[in-house]
This record gives C-alpha cells, sequence and structure tokens, in this order.
C-alpha cells in the first residue's frame, strides 16, 4: 500500500510540474506547434485597475531574459494569453492591441497597418476562460489560436517584432508582465 501510494505522489508532482500557476489558471511548461516544442520562458498578469486582465506566458527555444534579442529573434516562439476576466470585450481587445502596437513601434505602425487589421478582426468574440495563442513560425509568420483552434496567420517578421514588443519593448503593455515573462 505504501508503494501504491508513493507512485501516487510522484505522478502527481509530474502532472503538477508540467504547468505553471499564476493569476489563477494554469499555463503549460511546454507547447508544440507545428513540431517546434517551445519552452515557459516567464509568466505574469496584466493587470488594469487593480484587476487581473489576463494571464501570460512567453514561450521560447531557449531561455532568456533579453527582451530586446527575443523581439528582433527570427526564431520559432510563442506568447499564450488566458483570458481571467470578463471585462475583456473585443472593443476593449482591439483599443488595447491598437494601443500596444503604438507604443511598441514608437508610433510608426503605417508599414505593418494591413497585418494589424487581419490581427484584429481574430478578436470579433472573447470571454473569460478564452485561451489564445500567438504562435511566431519563421517564414510563416504569427499563426493565432483561439482555444486550440486556427483563426489565421499574420505574416511577416517585422510584423512579429511589433507584436512582441507589445509586452517586451520599451514601453510594454504592463511593466510588471514583462519582468514576468522575462522571468526577471
Amino acid at each position: 500500500m505504501k508503494n501504491i501510494f508513493l507512485l501516487f505522489v510522484a505522478i502527481c508532482s509530474l502532472t503538477l510540474s508540467a504547468q505553471t500557476e499564476v493569476g489563477g489558471v494554469n499555463l503549460p511548461n511546454s507547447v508544440e506547434f507545428e513540431n517546434e516544442t517551445l519552452k515557459l520562458n516567464g509568466v505574469g498578469v496584466r493587470e488594469k485597475f487593480w484587476m487581473d486582465m489576463y494571464a501570460g506566458g512567453l514561450y521560447l527555444q531557449q531561455k532568456s531574459s533579453d527582451a530586446k534579442a527575443i523581439v528582433n529573434a527570427d526564431e520559432p516562439m510563442a506568447i499564450k494569453l488566458h483570458i481571467v476576466s470578463g471585462m475583456i470585450t473585443p472593443k476593449r481587445m482591439t483599443n488595447a492591441v491598437d494601443e500596444g502596437f503604438v507604443n511598441a513601434t514608437g508610433g510608426e505602425t503605417s508599414t505593418i497597418d494591413p497585418q494589424i487589421k487581419t490581427f484584429k478582426s481574430f478578436f470579433k468574440e472573447i470571454g473569460k476562460g478564452d485561451v489564445f495563442d500567438l504562435v511566431y513560425l519563421p517564414k510563416k509568420g504569427v499563426k493565432v489560436y483561439k482555444n486550440s483552434n486556427e483563426l489565421g496567420t499574420v505574416e511577416g517578421l517585422e510584423f512579429k517584432k511589433a507584436l512582441f514588443g507589445i509586452w517586451l519593448s520599451e514601453n510594454p503593455a504592463d511593466d510588471d508582465l514583462k519582468e514576468g515573462m522575462l522571468n526577471q
């Protein structure tokens, strides 16, 4: 009986260690997209007016705390956003995305405006509990998934740099979330 209990504890430990809890949700410690395995680099929570909006995780091939290098890298990576507030509506999300792109690019969005428009079209419906995966794959672009269903792809490395810059630029959406994603 003691051996069965120890086996149960070991299995539970492995299961628990395969995820990281943040903001009341569990994010996996690794994800796989199109045969690319990415490891959780860091996690955090986007807060606004002292309320949790979403939990976010940054996934890379190799851990890094160099935000600029991550943003500029032309290699597979992903950001997972787990919506934890019912306050996020499609309109609020698209407004936040607009602001994020302006902040990440220093207001220089004209060259990627068509891609931004496409990206915003993926947020027609948002609810508490939805999970968005923003997955960059070189030569393909940023694939957007909602609750594991692919919504579409936005091409271009410059778009990817601006998108990841929303969370990792000098003027991020949330400083604490940036630090969490960079595991600082």
